[in-house]
C-alpha cells in the first residue's frame, strides 16, 4: 500500500474519499492529526497531513517519527511525498516539479530525527536517500505533462519557521542546492530507517531571495500557485497509485534500514523496545 504525505497547499485533495480515520497515538507520540485511510479512483491508500489537518505544526514541531511509524504500521510499502518549496536556480520556476535525489541538512538539531538510541545503536546509509527507482518511473509518466519537471536536484532542509536570509540563501547555492525546504529531514531518513521507499515530489512556489533582480511574489500570488500546483499533485497521485509495487520493483530500499543497520545484539535490546521495533522490521 502507498502513503501519501501531503505538506503545505497538499493538506487536502477534495477528491479523497475518506474510509477510515486513524488513530494517532504511538510509542513515539501522536502522528499529526488527519491521518486517514483514503480511495482514489477506487485504490486505496493512507494519506498523512504533514503539518495537521488544519495546518497547525510547525516544521520542528511535526512528530516525525510517530508520523513515520504509524504510516509502517498501518500497511504503508513506499511513500509519496507532496511538498512545497522555494527555488534557488532560474531554471526551477513556480510551478515547476522537482524531484531531488540528494539533501543537504540545515536543522538545527532539535528534531528527534531517529528511531534508534536508549539501548539501540545503528548505522543507516543515506547515501541514496530517495527511491531512485520511483524517480525513474515518475520520470517516463511525466514526460507529456503541461508542467516542467526536473529530476535529480538536490533539497536544502532549514530550521524555520523563518525563511533565509540573502546571504543564508546564497550560501545554499554555493553548497550546491537546487530548492529549499523546512520538512524533508529527518522524514526521508526516517522512512529508510522503516525501509519505506521514499519519492519526494516537490512544488515551486516562488524564488528564495538569493537574487533581487527576480521581483518577489506576495502572498496571494503564492496562494494561487499553490492551488495549481495541488490539481498537478492530484493528477500525479492517480497515474503512480495504479502501478502498485511495480513502481517500486526492483528498488532496494527495503531490503536496508534497521533490518540490516542495527549494530546492539537483538538479545541485548530492551524488551519494550520490541513493542515497536517488530514494527519497523516487518
Amino acid at each position: 500500500m502507498f502513503a501519501i504525505i501531503g505538506g503545505s497547499g497538499f493538506e487536502k485533495f477534495e477528491a479523497f474519499e475518506t474510509i477510515e480515520d486513524l488513530d494517532r497515538q504511538t510509542p513515539f507520540g501522536k502522528s499529526s492529526s488527519g491521518i486517514k485511510r483514503v480511495k482514489i479512483n477506487n485504490i486505496e491508500c493512507l494519506f498523512l497531513s504533514r503539518h495537521g489537518e488544519n495546518h497547525e505544526d510547525l516544521p520542528s514541531e511535526l512528530n516525525y517519527r510517530a508520523n513515520i511509524f504509524a504510516l509502517k504500521k498501518y500497511g504503508a510499502k513506499a511513500i509519496i511525498s507532496f511538498s512545497a518549496v522555494g527555488s534557488l536556480r532560474k531554471e526551477f520556476k513556480p510551478g515547476d516539479m522537482v524531484v531531488p535525489h540528494q539533501y543537504i541538512d540545515r536543522t538545527k538539531g532539535i528534531r528527534k530525527h531517529s528511531f534508534l538510541g536508549n539501548g539501540i545503536v545503528g548505522h543507516i546509509s543515506l547515501a541514496k536517500p530517495i527511491c531512485e527507482v520511483m524517480s525513474k518511473k515518475t520520470q517516463e509518466i511525466c514526460k507529456n505533462k503541461k508542467w516542467d519537471n526536473h529530476f535529480g536536484q538536490t533539497y536544502v532542509c532549514i530550521e524555520g519557521p523563518y525563511f533565509s536570509t540573502k546571504a543564508e540563501s546564497n550560501s545554499y547555492r554555493q553548497m550546491g542546492a537546487d530548492i529549499i525546504g523546512m520538512t524533508h529531514f529527518p522524514e526521508y531518513a526516517l522512512a529508510r530507517e522503516a525501509s519505506l521507499s521514499y519519492l519526494p515530489c516537490c512544488f515551486v512556489t516562488d524564488y528564495d531571495c538569493w537574487d533581487d533582480s527576480i521581483p518577489h511574489v506576495t502572498l496571494q500570488e503564492v496562494i494561487e500557485v499553490m492551488r495549481a500546483n495541488n490539481s498537478k499533485a492530484f493528477e500525479l497521485a492517480t497515474q503512480l497509485l495504479p502501478l502498485g509495487e511495480k513502481l517500486f520493483e526492483g528498488t532496494s530500499c527495503p531490503e536496508g534500514g534497521l533490518r540490516t543497520g542495527l549494530m546492539t545484539p537483538r538479545d541485548l535490546i530492551p524488551h519494550e523496545a520490541w513493542t515497536w521495533l517488530d514494527v519497523l522490521l516487518a
